[in-house]
C-alpha cells in the first residue's frame, strides 16, 4: 500500500529537532573540511524572500556561503562590467569560494547570441571556468505527451549546442549541460559525444535521472567521465498509487550511496566541483504508473522499472516525506536553512568528499 498521508506542521517541526539535535555541535559554527560548495538553488526561498535585501547578489551570497561552510558557490551572474565581475572575482579570492555561473542557453536570434557572449565573458572575467546550462527547463514526463516532441526538443537541443560551443571556446569557459529530467544517460552521452568538445560537458545531478526509472549510482558513473560541476543530492522516496515520489534530504539521510557517487566522479574528473543542491519542497511526483509518463520514455527496459519499484518499497520512510507547504513562511525559510546545515555537518564529518 502507498504511503498517502502527510506529516502535520508540529510533527515536521519535532522530527527537525531530533535530526538537529545529533548535528548540535556540528552546525553552531561553520564546518571545517566538508569540501563542498553551495547552490543557490538550496536558499530559493531565502532569495525570494529576501530580495529586496539583495540575497543572491554574487559578492553578497560568497559571503553567506562561507560562512555555511562552503568553498564554491554556483549561480546566475548575469552580464556585468568587468570592473563589477571584477568585484566579484575579488570577493572570490577573498573568501576563497570559487565561482561558477548559471546561464540561459542561446537563442538563434542574434541579440540573445550577444546575451550568451556577454554572460560568458562576465563568468570568465569573475573567475568562473564553468557555468551550468540545461536544456529544458521542465521534466520530460510533464511536458510531452508525443514521441516527436521530444524528438523535435532533441533536434533543438543539439542545434543549440552548436551555437553556443563556438561562443564558449572563445571566451574560454566550459558549458556544463545538466541532466535535468530531460536526457537518459545513454541519450545525453551520445549527443555530447556529437562534440567531443573540450568546451562542452556535464553538470552531473546525483538525483535527477532516478526521476527517469535508472540506477542513480549507475547514472553518475556513465556520467562522470563528462562532469565538469556536480549538483551533489541525497533523495528520500515514499510509494504512490501512480508510481513514486521523492524529495531532497539532508545529505546522509536518503537512499543514495553517496561515497561511490563521490568516489566515482573523482575518479574520472578530480577538478570537478562538489556543490549541494539542497532544494526544501514538497516531494515530486513519478508518475511511471500513468500512461502519459510513457509517451516519451516506451523504449526504457521493464527491469527498470521493476529495479525502481524496488529501490522506493527498499527505502520507504515510515512516515511521509514532509510537506514544507504545510509550514508557515518563516517555519520554511528555519527548515531550509536547517537542511543545509545539516548537509554540510554531513559531508565534513563523514569526510564524504575528499581534499
Amino acid at each position: 500500500m502507498g504511503v498517502t498521508a502527510t506529516m502535520t506542521r508540529r510533527e515536521f517541526t519535532a522530527a527537525g529537532l531530533t535530526t538537529l539535535a545529533g548535528f548540535a555541535h556540528a552546525v553552531d559554527d561553520a564546518p571545517v573540511g566538508a569540501n563542498m560548495g553551495l547552490l543557490l538553488y538550496s536558499y530559493g526561498r531565502r532569495a525570494t524572500a529576501e530580495k529586496d535585501k539583495n540575497f543572491a547578489d554574487p559578492v553578497r551570497f560568497i559571503e553567506f556561503a562561507k560562512t555555511r561552510g562552503a568553498n564554491a558557490v554556483q549561480l546566475p551572474l548575469g552580464s556585468r562590467t568587468e570592473a563589477d565581475a571584477a568585484l566579484i572575482r575579488k570577493a572570490s579570492e577573498k573568501h576563497g569560494v570559487h565561482v561558477e555561473g548559471i546561464i540561459a542557453p542561446p537563442k538563434d536570434e542574434k541579440a540573445d547570441r550577444d546575451r550568451f557572449t556577454n554572460e560568458l565573458a562576465t563568468a570568465r572575467n569573475a573567475g568562473a571556468g564553468v557555468v551550468r546550462v540545461v536544456m529544458l527547463g521542465g521534466r520530460r514526463y510533464e511536458v510531452f505527451e508525443k514521441p516527436e516532441e521530444f524528438a523535435a526538443f532533441a533536434k533543438r537541443a543539439e542545434e543549440t549546442l552548436r551555437i553556443a560551443e563556438p561562443i564558449a571556446k572563445s571566451q574560454k569557459v566550459v558549458l556544463a549541460v545538466e541532466n535535468h529530467k530531460d536526457f537518459r544517460t545513454d541519450e545525453q552521452v551520445a549527443l555530447l559525444k556529437k562534440f567531443g568538445s573540450d568546451w562542452l560537458g556535464v553538470c552531473l545531478d546525483t538525483g535527477n535521472n532516478l526521476a527517469l526509472l535508472e540506477d542513480p549510482l549507475g547514472a553518475v558513473e556513465t556520467l562522470a567521465p563528462f562532469a565538469r560541476s556536480v549538483h551533489l543530492k541525497d533523495i528520500g522516496v515514499e510509494e504512490s498509487s501512480d508510481g513514486f515520489r521523492m524529495a531532497e534530504v539532508p545529505l546522509g539521510q536518503g537512499c543514495f550511496d553517496l561515497k561511490a557517487m563521490v568516489a566515482a566522479v573523482r575518479k574520472a574528473n578530480p577538478t570537478a566541483r562538489f556543490l549541494l543542491e539542497m532544494i526544501t519542497r514538497d516531494p515530486l511526483l513519478i508518475p511511471c504508473l500513468g500512461e502519459k509518463y510513457w509517451a516519451t520514455l516506451g523504449s526504457v527496459p521493464g527491469r527498470d522499472v521493476a529495479r525502481t519499484l524496488r529501490l522506493v518499497r527498499k527505502h520507504a520512510r515510515k512516515d511521509a516525506l514532509p510537506r514544507i507547504t504545510t509550514l508557515k513562511p518563516d517555519e520554511q525559510l528555519a527548515a531550509e536553512d536547517r537542511h543545509v546545515r545539516e548537509s554540510f555537518a554531513y559531508a565534513a564529518k563523514e569526510r564524504l568528499i575528499p581534499g
